[in-house]
C-alpha cells in the first residue's frame, strides 16, 4: 500500500541510518532527516558512531530549527525501539511510526531518498575523512532541496514545492 502523503509541511519524518565506509576502512554512519510532505533534507548527521542520546540531541536542533513534527516514521533499529528515543518523542507529543519488520516500502520515502543519496554523494567520493564526507553532504543537501526537481513534486525541488503548497493555502 503506497504512503500517504502529508498535507502539510513539517507533520511527519522519516528518519533513517546508512553507513559506508572511508579509504582507510574506517566505517561510519549517517542519520537521514526528511520531511514527509515534500521530501526536503532536514539534515544528515555523519559520525563514526552515533548513539540515540546523540540522535535526539540532533532531532532536537532539527525540531528548533523547522518545529518539531507530530510523526516520525521509522525502522525498528536499536536506537529506533530505545528508551532514550521513545522518551524523547512522548517528552515532545511526537508519535513514532514504526514500520513493520522486513517491509522497508513502509518507509519509502526514506528508502527512496537514500538511495539517492548514496548514488549521488557515498558512491561518488573516494573520501578519507569525515569532514569530506560532510562538506560534500552539504553541498548536495542545498542543491537537492533547492534545485533537484523530483518527479513525486511535480518535478519541483522541494523548497518550491512546500513553496507552492503554501502560497495556495486559503486561512479563510
Amino acid at each position: 500500500m503506497p504512503l500517504t502523503q502529508p498535507v502539510m509541511a513539517r507533520s511527519s519524518w522519516s528518519i533513517d541510518f546508512m553507513s559506508d565506509g572511508l579509504t582507510g576502512r574506517r566505517r561510519f554512519r549517517t542519520l537521514n532527516v526528511i520531511d514527509d510532505f515534500n521530501r526536503e533534507v532536514l539534515g544528515i548527521d555523519i559520525g563514526v558512531s552515533l548513539p540515540a542520546i546523540r540522535m535526539t540531541r540532533f532531532l532536537d536542533q532539527l525540531g528548533e530549527a523547522h518545529g518539531y513534527p507530530q510523526c516520525i516514521r521509522t525502522d525498528n533499529g536499536p536506537e529506533f525501539t530505545s528508551t532514550e528515543f521513545t522518551q524523547w518523542a512522548q517528552q515532545r507529543g511526537i508519535l513514532i511510526d514504526f514500520i513493520e519488520p522486513g517491509c522497508p516500502y513502509q518507509n519509502a520515502y526514506i528508502e527512496r531518498f537514500n538511495r539517492t543519496y548514496r548514488e549521488e554523494v557515498l558512491d561518488m567520493h573516494l573520501f578519507t575523512t569525515l569532514d569530506q564526507v560532510r562538506w560534500h553532504t552539504e553541498a548536495w543537501i542545498n542543491i537537492y532541496n533547492i534545485e533537484r526537481p523530483n518527479e513525486s513534486l511535480d518535478r519541483l525541488s522541494p523548497v518550491e514545492y512546500r513553496q507552492r503548497a503554501y502560497s495556495t493555502l486559503k486561512l479563510c
